[in-house]
């Protein structure tokens, strides 16, 4: 049965004061959230926005049907009414001010996403929710292009996929990044694309033309080349010899390749990170950068729930490092600080990445493009004489 709780909120801080969302001890009898092939989240925490908080609890009743596998959850796909898709930043971590994700929810799963706890703002869980409830912009093309059309609009690199994965299973149907990049294409604007899948290739045909006069490059963010600790971590991604093959494929077509080493968690992946870095090498990237774990909001405890189901021996040690990372908290969400920590570990991790890229002769992450050949369409999609 459940047990519902009302808890007090702090409302500077959206969450339960003194206490953890997932696990906050009020019950003895609660039972243990379970984790399901091919998610990576374990349980549906409510988000820091419901008034209650639904816990499952043990009334005599249930314990036989722990030995049970769960019922898998079905993936639903809804609709992002959207009036826009570019959003803005002025983050000074990123070099890009303005970017489109053509989703809401990924079900690639992993874990660690940071963009999780976006999925409260839809009264919806940042767990098993995110990746499981998915929304699709299908007007995202139209509404793209009619903010290209505006007379205001000075051009400068899109960034495709920051918070949610571009391509995604659902874009094998949709092809709604395909529609994207067609207009970026079109207008001979500028455009960059993040992705852990291996269905980026499949749009190479548009890609390529636009890297050849700069306005195009990839970043393939690679994780682990452990396929079982890919697995867990981001179940529903393409595995990590797939990504490195779509590595090679996009170089081979003259697209600049950047790897996101992302992130990296310690005790966890740190000790991969030469060999990530010189199988990206080998595969053809031109740069590489790394960003370490980040536990904002919900995320701190989806992960130790993770870790408590995957990794229970190592769950102290790797929650005990992060820490040290972090001041003794679990995240830090200040600029300069939030991607790559503070601390003996985070200047360890530094070092090691900034000699390993030294060795293989890549450079950092940049998103030099050039801008000059837009043409503005017009707003019924036509291009301008002019």
């Amino acid at each position: 049965m459940q047990n519902i709780i009302e808890p007090s909120l702090d409302p500077t801080e959206h969450t339960l004061t003194g206490e953890s969302r997932t696990n906050p001890g009020f019950d003895p009898d609660l039972l243990p959230a379970r984790k399901q092939k091919g998610r990576g989240a374990v349980s549906n925490v409510d988000g820091r926005f419901e008034r209650h908080i639904h816990q499952a609890v043990d009334d005599g009743w249930i314990n036989q049907l722990l030995d049970d596998e769960p019922p898998r959850v079905k993936t639903t796909l809804g609709i992002d009414g959207a009036r826009s898709v570019i959003t803005r930043n002025q983050s000074p971590d990123v070099p890009f001010d303005r970017s489109i994700n053509p989703y809401r929810g990924c079900e690639h799963g992993c874990v660690y996403c940071f963009a999780r706890p976006t999925h409260a703002y839809l009264g919806l869980s940042p767990g098993l929710d995110f990746e499981t409830r998915l929304f699709w912009k299908p007007d995202a093309a139209r509404l793209l292009r009619k903010q290209l059309s505006s007379k205001s609009y000075t051009p400068a690199p899109i960034v495709i996929g920051t918070s949610t994965d571009p391509y995604q299973s659902v874009d094998r149907d949709k092809q709604l990044t395909r529609s994207i990049i067609k207009v970026l294409s079109d207008c001979q604007h500028p455009f960059s694309l993040i992705t852990k899948s291996a269905l980026v290739t499949r749009d190479i045909d548009l890609i390529a033309p636009m890297a050849a006069q700069n306005r195009a490059s990839a970043a393939v963010s690679v994780t682990s080349l452990d396929h079982r600790l890919s697995n867990l971590l981001e179940p529903r991604a393409s595995a990590p010899h797939r990504r490195l093959d779509a590595i090679r494929k996009l170089s081979d077509a003259g697209i600049p390749v950047t790897v996101l080493c992302a992130p990296i968690i310690p005790g966890l992946n740190d000790m991969e990170i030469e060999k990530i870095v010189a199988a990206c090498k080998d595969a053809g990237a031109r740069s590489i950068s790394h960003i370490v774990l980040r536990l904002p909001l919900e995320i701190a405890d989806l992960f130790e729930e993770w870790l408590e189901a995957h990794y229970p021996n190592r769950k102290a040690k790797i929650m005990s490092l992060i820490r040290q990372m972090r001041d003794g908290a679990t995240y830090q969400s200040q600029f300069g600080t939030r991607m790559r920590g503070t601390g003996p570990i985070a200047d360890l991790i530094a070092t090691r990445f900034k000699a390993a890229r030294k060795k293989h002769n890549l450079i950092p992450r940049s998103l030099d493009l050039d801008c000059s050949g837009f043409k503005r369409p017009s707003a019924n999609g036509q291009m301008s004489l002019f």
